[in-house]
């Protein structure tokens, strides 16, 4: 083992600096030390770092120092077609531009020489008086030098009478010469003549801030970043120190261009015990040492270390520009199986969402974009013929209405309309849905092993009419307003409490929006909007009004770990934070598909499940009347003759054994909430001595006459 120097005096201090100022090559030293010592506890972690895209300054010679005789982008035809095709492109555009234009431009140029004129006519006469002497004969006087000034008073003189004769002359030149050309000149030299001297006395007469000539395009520009500026950023973040040891910033690649052209990319290694969260967290205060807007930092994890990361740093602001158009707008066959496309991450990237198995939840300010982005994975179920889709949209907005031609469950907004109540309607949905979901569970565990391996849906199944498993989408936007209904919210809420936990694994696909993700409902509805807010898997949220509503929409420590949507600025629309979806969160820029558009998409869509043969519902016009019961014709007809009224509890006990296809699963609370909101009151009824709330017969009768009437 070895031992520090106990007797320093005697050390050799020449030696040692002699040693240290040698080069080291470190990875020959290590091979010789492995040779050396049988056994050791040094190890390559890492690979040699390995150089990545196109370096900052792009070098303009090769490797062997020679530049390139041909450029490259006049070496092959292929390089100068483009090359001239890409000359042709801005020089047409140019033209037009500036052809539009000429007319001011030719305004601004007269008014400018007409400036200009009066400027020569003054810069002539003070050339012709050498105004610039003034000060040397004025020195002259001051001093009482009468030889001096006398000597300059005659250079003056005879300086004015030779610059006077040359102005004479010129005046005499333009004033024969000036119509003899315009006698005998031809037109187009005129016409010359004029233009070069507007143009030489307009640049005399405008200012140099105020331009005649608009450019047509501008040259972008950003600010370059180095490793210099990077290493100051961080050290000023507090995720290293420069002084101290073991707590240097190191770089694990060269600093380069990425692929796009669009940003500087670097891979960062944090010292020993800082982690990727911790860089994450620091992003705001990263973007203030690099001296740009939050917006263009973007971090992302390395595999091969929890402390190394990418930094990459945009060039402008990459949130600012939409992503486009919907790829949908092909109107081509989907399948629900393969992601679904959703929009480009900051880099320009393509961004999918594997929906299967998943529930998903939106949640932004109102107007940064959420009913869009939801609409846009409905569009993308839509265009499957072989996904059931139930949409209720709790805002009743037109953006969700045209899913009528497709959707086999619909409810928009919460008004009564000639399908009935839309409460209700959403109850027997979500009645139906579970119903499905709990019997699709037994019979997928009594399939055999070949058809069902793992005892969950497969594509087969789910597209095999025999079965009758298809894969289901159901959309809820707004759906906080579900959950702040009185009565009849409790069995809403208990009933998505129940599918957003289980109904995903059976192939039933939860996309759910809201711009208020908390303060909703009361007593256990308030938790059981928690509940149900809190059991999605995947998580996107745009623009929000503060990090704890972020947090909320994102998922708790979704801030801790440097994420908050409420710092996304007001003027991106249709941007957010998506969380859950992979192992990364991207700050997508969600594709657009405006209200003409989602309706091509879904007249397509619909002519797509006709060929299939899987147009259902409400979309295909099935009377819905039949499994929407009228609810006080049912509570009437469980009334015996001669009763003047029933208990609630009577009430929902006589209809689960009447109908039980409609009321199995009714209660008491919920049937009497139903009542109610036709304004039957609710009163006590006398039922063998014991008075318990209950409806009174006449009571049911006027409002049933109320609803003829009306």
């Amino acid at each position: 083992m070895n031992t520090p120097n106990e007797n320093p005096e005697n050390f050799d201090w020449t030696a040692a600096e002699a040693d240290v100022a040698d080069v080291v090559d470190l990875d020959a030293a290590r091979t010789r030390r492995t040779a050396d010592a049988g056994t050791h506890y040094e190890i390559t972690l890492d690979e040699t770092p390995q150089r990545g895209g196109m370096p900052v300054d792009t070098p303009p010679v090769d490797a062997s120092g020679k530049r390139p005789i041909v450029p490259a982008n006049w070496s092959t035809w292929p390089n100068i077609r483009h090359t001239l095709g890409q000359a042709a492109a801005l020089t047409g555009y140019r033209a037009s531009f500036h052809a539009l234009r000429a007319p001011w431009y030719t305004l601004l140029a007269s008014f400018w020489a007409v400036v200009g004129l009066f400027r020569l006519i003054g810069r002539q006469l003070k050339w012709w008086w050498v105004t610039e002497q003034y000060s040397l004969r004025q020195a002259a006087a001051d001093t009482n030098d009468p030889a001096m000034w006398l000597k300059l008073h005659r250079e003056v003189k005879a300086t004015r009478m030779w610059r006077g004769l040359v102005l004479a002359a010129e005046l005499l030149a333009l004033a024969i010469g000036g119509p003899i050309l315009y006698a005998t000149a031809p037109v187009w030299a005129l016409v010359l003549g004029v233009a070069l001297v507007v143009a030489f006395l307009a640049h005399i007469g405008r200012p140099e801030d105020r331009r005649i000539i608009t450019p047509a395009t501008v040259s972008g520009r950003f600010r370059r970043v180095n490793p210099d500026i990077i290493l100051r950023a961080y050290y000023a973040a507090g995720l290293g120190h420069p002084d101290k040891a073991h707590q240097q910033i190191g770089f694990g690649s060269t600093m380069a261009r990425d692929a796009s052209g669009t940003g500087s990319q670097v891979s960062i290694d944090l010292p020993y015990g800082k982690t990727f969260d911790d860089a994450v967290k620091a992003r705001g205060a990263i973007a203030s040492g690099l001296d740009v807007a939050v917006s263009q930092v973007f971090i992302t994890r390395d595999p091969s270390s929890h402390r190394r990361h990418t930094l990459w740093v945009a060039d402008r602001d990459p949130l600012a520009q939409g992503a486009g158009r919907t790829p949908l707008l092909r109107c081509k066959p989907t399948d629900i199986w393969q992601p679904a496309p959703f929009g480009l991450d900051e880099r320009g990237n393509k961004v999918a969402i594997d929906l299967m198995w998943t529930s998903m939840l939106i949640g932004a300010q109102p107007r940064q974009g959420k009913t869009f982005a939801a609409r846009t994975l409905a569009l993308y179920a839509a265009l499957d013929p072989y996904v059931k889709l139930t949409v209720l949209d709790g805002g009743g907005k037109p953006d969700w209405r045209k899913f009528a031609l497709v959707a086999d469950r619909c409810s928009f907004g919460l008004a009564l309309t000639r399908d009935g109540d839309p409460a209700e309607i959403v109850v027997q949905a979500l009645r139906e849905v579970k119903a499905d979901v709990q019997d699709r569970y037994e019979r997928l565990s009594a399939l055999p092993v070949d058809v069902c391996p793992e005892g969950k849906l497969t594509r087969e199944i789910a597209r095999d009419p025999k079965y009758g498993m298809p894969v289901r989408m159901v959309v809820l936007d707004e759906f906080q307003e579900y959950f702040d209904l009185g009565e009849v919210s409790k069995e809403i809420a208990s009933l998505l409490v129940y599918l957003v936990k289980v109904a995903p694994a059976a192939g039933v696909i939860f996309v759910d929006a809201t711009q208020r993700p908390s303060g909703v409902g009361t007593g256990q509805v308030a938790q059981q909007f928690i509940s149900y807010r809190d059991n999605h898997q995947v998580r996107f949220s745009l623009r929000t009004g503060s990090w704890q509503v972020s947090d909320l929409v994102l998922g708790s420590g979704a801030y801790s770990e440097g994420y908050d949507s409420s710092t996304l600025l007001p003027t991106y629309k249709g941007v957010g934070i998506l969380r859950g979806a992979s192992d990364a969160t991207p700050t997508v820029r969600t594709y657009l598909a405006d209200h003409p558009d989602a309706e091509t998409i879904l007249i397509a869509a619909r002519k797509l499940r006709e060929s299939a043969g899987t147009l259902t519902g409400m979309a295909a016009g099935e009377d819905i009347a039949r499994e929407i019961r009228d609810v006080l014709a049912d509570v009437r007809s469980v009334i015996e003759r001669g009763e003047t009224g029933a208990q609630w509890e009577e009430i929902a006990t006589r209809l689960a054994d009447r109908l039980p296809e409609a009321y199995a699963d009714v209660t008491a609370e919920s049937i009497s909430a139903q009542v109610r909101s036709f304004g039957v009151r609710s009163v006590d009824v006398k039922r063998s001595g014991k008075a318990l709330k209950g409806a009174k017969t006449d009571d049911i009768d006027a409002a049933i006459s109320r609803r003829k009437a009306a």
